[in-house]
This record gives structure tokens, C-alpha cells and sequence, in this order.
């Protein structure tokens, strides 16, 4: 605040504390030639007299205890301009004094996994919990309370992952955020008709119906560009992010007309580095939490397969939601109760930490770009 806006605000709070006691003083004050306080001749009805009493002492004494109470106030806090105040008091290091006291109870309530693996804390009840929490905190606007995803924003509750699915490679995406980095083949396709001709192989890949020779004039594009990333199979590649296509997983829509705006300008989702937003430990119980999702589906499909990643792990609840049209808003957080501090259920965290409050905006997430 400039010197100039603070003098205008101290005298403007000197005025209103000035006039404050003038118009106390001049209302209480009987003056020459008042009526007496029963004789105001206001009469209703024959006997229904408005009266003119001045307030009792004690009450004005207390609207004077009031303006004394906001001089000894404003000289203690600040509120006079650019005047501090002599207590050393401010908002900002009041905020900083509670967060920092709640941060310490999340950080003893989180130390117990911060070295623990994945698949270790897949198997514990408490961590899964937390993990939920966070997930639903920062995770579910694009992904959904479920895991469920979008148009654009992966499942999480398959066993499909574009980048990887082991434990490890969960957690990396989760810390360090993807990127996806398809571009716009229609030019090196040779035009619309290039790209509706790899549109069409790309769907034969999933085992779709479709115009065999059309498919075949795409096939050889595909082998020639596409195969690069994807595989000469159309497997893909988790290296890179590129998905397999010859499942039944469309991220962006497995009909012609989406699949060619894939082909033609390409694909650029994005999701950030969580470990900036929410710290290394929470990002490996909600990377926990989000592979255990994908493992009970894997286990539902394939119950008799075991696989060196697919360790025992507890069972997780998913608030169930109806799976958003095509480009529908996606922003399916769930919503997080008064009492808990970063979206953690109270009794996850030590006494009393859920007794102040501390908002925190979510951010988008997006596991399997």
C-alpha cells in the first residue's frame, strides 16, 4: 500500500471512530426546549402515547466501551493503513503457523510408506484408504470418482495402460506426468483419403468389420508410418505411450469419424507431474490405490493367470458413477466432507488434525495418456 492510500485510510478510520463518539454524545444530550420525555403529543387511539426516553447510562457507556475496545484493537492489529501493528500479527503468518502444524500430521500420517513399495502397499487396508482419499482429492476431476475415466482421460478400472502397467511405471506416471506426442499424419498420408484408408486397417486391427480392400491399401501405409510407434503388429509401445490397437480400448473413440481426427491432427493429452503438486509419499499411495483398481480387473478377466506384478492385494471400494457421454465435463470429483484436512477421512490422521481446515484445489489427472 502506497504512503498515500495509508493516510487516506487511517483518516478515514479516525473520522468514523471521531464521528462515532460525536453522534453518541449529541443523540444522549437533552437540549433546551425539549419536550419532557412523556409529553411528545403523540397520541394514537386516546391512550397510545410514543414516549421519548432517553437510553440508560449504562448503555451508552457501553457503545463508548465499544470505540475505546476498536482504538486498543487497532493499535494491537493492523488495520490503519500501512500501520502493522504492535503485535507482529498477520494473516499470512497465521495461515502459515496452521497449515504448517496440519502438514506435519499429514506428513506422520503418510511417513509409514514412503519407502514402501507398490505391490506392499496394495496389500494394506490403512494405505488404500489414504490413497482413495487422495485419489478422490486430486485424481477424480478427470478421471472420475470410480477410476471409470472419460473421452480422453483413461480407465483406470481395466487392465489396459498405455504407458505401462507394472507398479513401478505407475508410480513413474504419477510423479512425472505424460505426455503424449502423436502428430497430424494427413499430410504424409497423401490427404483425407490416406487417412481414412489407415483409419480403416486400424479398426481391422480390433476386429472390426470392415472394406478388406480399403484396409489392405491402409495396411501398407501403416507399415510404412504408423508401425514405427505402434508395431508393425499394432501392438503398441509403453515406451512411448503408444496404445495397442488391436484391443477393444478407444481413449479417444474407436468409430471412423475419431479415429480418422487421431490419424489426421494427431493426439496431445496431457497429464502433469503430480509429485510438485502432492509430494512423493501421497503420489505413491494414490499410484497404490489406482494399480490396485486395474489389478482386480485383471484378476476378474484372467483369474487363473498370475503374473510377476499381480501380487496379492487388499480390495478397494470405488464410489460408482455413470460413464460420461462423448465430450461431456468430465469434472466428477468427489466431494470432500468439512471435516477432513487435504481430503483425508479424520480418523486416518493423529489427534485433532482434522480440526483446521486448509483448501487445496485439485488438479487434473490423467494416468494413461
Amino acid at each position: 500500500m502506497s504512503s498515500g492510500w495509508s493516510m487516506f485510510v487511517m483518516a478515514l478510520v479516525a473520522l468514523n471512530l471521531v464521528g462515532c463518539v460525536w453522534l453518541i454524545w449529541w443523540t444522549a444530550r437533552r437540549r433546551p426546549g425539549d419536550p419532557g420525555a412523556t409529553e411528545t403529543s403523540h397520541v394514537w387511539d386516546g391512550d397510545l402515547t410514543e414516549y421519548n426516553k432517553p437510553m440508560p447510562r449504562w448503555w451508552i457507556n457501553l457503545f463508548y466501551l465499544t470505540i475505546v475496545f476498536t482504538i486498543g484493537y487497532l493499535v494491537w492489529y493492523p488495520g490503519m493503513g500501512g500501520f502493522a501493528g504492535t503485535s507482529g500479527w498477520t494473516s499470512a503468518k497465521q495461515h502459515d503457523a496452521d497449515k504448517a502444524e496440519q502438514d506435519k500430521k499429514l506428513a506422520d500420517a503418510f511417513a509409514p510408506y514412503a519407502q514402501m513399495s507398490i505391490a506392499d502397499i496394495a496389500k494394506d487396508a490403512r494405505a488404500l484408504k489414504l490413497g482413495r482419499a487422495i485419489f478422490a482429492n486430486n485424481c477424480a476431476t478427470c478421471h472420475g470418482s470410480a477410476g471409470q475415466g472419460a473421452r480422453g482421460y483413461p480407465n483406470l478400472t481395466d487392465a489396459i495402460w498405455h504407458w505401462g502397467g507394472t507398479p513401478e511405471k505407475v508410480l513413474e506416471t504419477v510423479l512425472g506426468g505424460r505426455q503424449a506426442v502423436m502428430p497430424g499424419w494427413e499430410a504424409a498420408l497423401g490427404g483425407p483419403q490416406g487417412v481414412t484408408a489407415v483409419a480403416v486397417y486400424v479398426q481391422s486391427l480390433s476386429g472390426q468389420k470392415v472394406d478388406t480392400t480399403l484396409a489392405n491399401v491402409g495396411g501398407a501405409k501403416f507399415a510404412g508410418i504408423c508401425a514405427s510407434c505402434h508395431g508393425i503388429a499394432g501392438k503398441g509401445n509403453p515406451d512411448l505411450g503408444a496404445p495397442d490397437l488391436t484391443d477393444r480400448y478407444w481413449l479417444y473413440g474407436g468409430d471412423i469419424a475419431s479415429i480418422e481426427q487421431s490419424i489426421a491432427q494427431g493426439r496431445n493429452g496431457m497429464m502433469p507431474a503430480h509429485e510438485p503438486i502432492i509430494g512423493a509419499t501421497r503420489a505413491r499411495l494414490v499410484a497404490a490405490y489406482a494399480w490396485t483398481l486395474s489389478e482386480q480387473a485383471r484378476a476378474a478377466e484372467a483369474p487363473a493367470v498370475s503374473t510377476a506384478s499381480a501380487a496379492p492385494v487388499m480390495p478397494v471400494e470405488a464410489t460408482p458413477v455413470d460413464a460420461p457421454a462423448a465430450g461431456a465435463d468430465t469434472g466428477m470429483a468427489m466431494p470432500t466432507s468439512d471435516a477432513t484436512y487435504d481430503g483425508i477421512p479424520p480418523e486416518m490422521l493423529p489427534a485433532d488434525a482434522s480440526t483446521d481446515q486448509a483448501a487445496q484445489a485439485p488438479a487434473a489427472t490423467d494416468a494413461r495418456q
